[in-house]
């Protein structure tokens, strides 16, 4: 499953101490649980739809002082970039590091984001809108002045790719993109190499809404 590539992928960082799974407590993702019991991972299960909580309260149960939230619909975060992002967080103190620029201008498959367990309690607390609650991060961007937030441009030449799963045409290109590297860890130098040797890759997914997600989450909470 595409999980899977989600945890090796960040096994081979040399930074994140721990790996937790946070999924929902919907019966259709028993399958979830079950599979990490097999492989060994922990899990922890909250709201489907108010990931604050979910995050919030899966921090709180393994007493984590910084968490690094990665979507799984990701299998392929560059574990070099993960580490880059994590130093960064930990060079100089700070609320809430990231890769990615808001408002949103690229959704590649490799973005990372790490805040404080406070800079989350704060957002949990105080975060209202749907594409707060759902989203996580835009709390900390419409409140910038409340929180000491840091950005790493490292992904910003990578703009144009995209092995992120949100449709059909998306997990069509990662299994090609995982067929054709074939090796562990894939790294966002290992696609930027394959999609410039064969182009014709990109046009799989190249008409897809890269922030589609926090679109919908916005023009629900404006109706």
């Amino acid at each position: 499953p595409i999980l899977f590539h989600v945890i090796k992928q960040l096994q081979y960082s040399k930074l994140i101490k721990k790996i937790v799974v946070a999924t929902s407590l919907n019966s259709e993702d028993d399958i979830i649980e079950d599979y990490l019991e097999e492989i060994g991972i922990d899990c922890f299960r909250g709201s489907l739809d108010d990931l604050i909580d979910r995050h919030y309260q899966c921090a709180k149960k393994f007493n984590f002082s910084a968490i690094m939230r990665m979507p799984s619909d990701k299998p392929f975060f560059d574990p070099q970039i993960v580490d880059e992002v994590i130093e960064l967080f930990n060079s100089v103190p700070n609320d809430y590091t990231s890769n990615f620029p808001v408002p949103l201008k690229f959704n590649i498959g490799t973005e990372v984001e790490i805040f404080s367990f406070e800079a989350l309690e704060k957002a949990w607390k105080n975060s209202v809108k749907p594409s707060e609650r759902e989203h996580i991060f835009p709390y900390f961007h419409n409140h910038k002045n409340e929180f000491k937030i840091l950005y790493s441009p490292n992904l910003e030449k990578f703009s144009n790719y995209r092995f992120v799963v949100d449709r059909d045409n998306d997990y069509k290109l990662v299994k090609l993109l995982a067929d054709k590297i074939n090796k562990s860890p894939i790294l966002i130098s290992d696609i930027v190499n394959l999609l410039e040797k064969e182009p014709e890759l990109k046009k799989i997914n190249e008409h897809i809404d890269f922030n589609e997600g926090q679109s919908k989450s916005i023009k629900e909470e404006n109706n």
